[in-house]
């Protein structure tokens, strides 16, 4: 099950079973199904707070990705700062709900085991991100 919340914001205007069944598509690619995962909408101040309490990290980022994974099946939390999803959208020039999407199937693809930190990830990352964004 997946299931959408969101805290300090509004709950942005994405279609739930279009995007559930999406991300249920790109999890299979990855032999993967989906068990529970959660997603929640906030602001910056709300994922500098979650950053800060639960990964000591004094940063906003556009999602924290909380794995709790068993074999094939896909379980997590994921925060996602809607603050800056926008400010990343106009910064990198891109649509803002391109960006969006960008960002839920982020989460997911790490919870698939794909990384983005260590050298030449970021890229690896970035192209399944476009695969992933063409199964829309």
């Amino acid at each position: 099950m997946i299931t959408y919340s969101a805290e300090n914001v509004r709950m942005p205007a994405i279609r739930k079973r279009e995007t559930t069944q999406w991300i249920r598509r790109v999890a299979q690619t990855y032999g993967k199904r989906v068990g529970e995962v959660g997603y929640l909408f906030c602001d910056d101040e709300r994922i500098l707070e979650v950053n800060r309490e639960y990964l000591q990290h004094d940063y906003y980022t556009d999602i924290i990705t909380f794995d709790y994974c068993e074999g094939d099946e896909l379980n997590g939390d994921l925060v996602i700062s809607l603050d800056t999803v926008r400010s990343n959208a106009e910064q990198f020039g891109k649509d803002y709900d391109e960006e969006l999407h960008r960002v839920i199937i982020h989460g997911i693809l790490h919870l698939c085991g794909l990384n983005d930190k260590g050298p030449g990830e970021r890229e690896l990352m970035e192209a399944a991100e476009d695969r992933a964004l063409a199964l829309r």
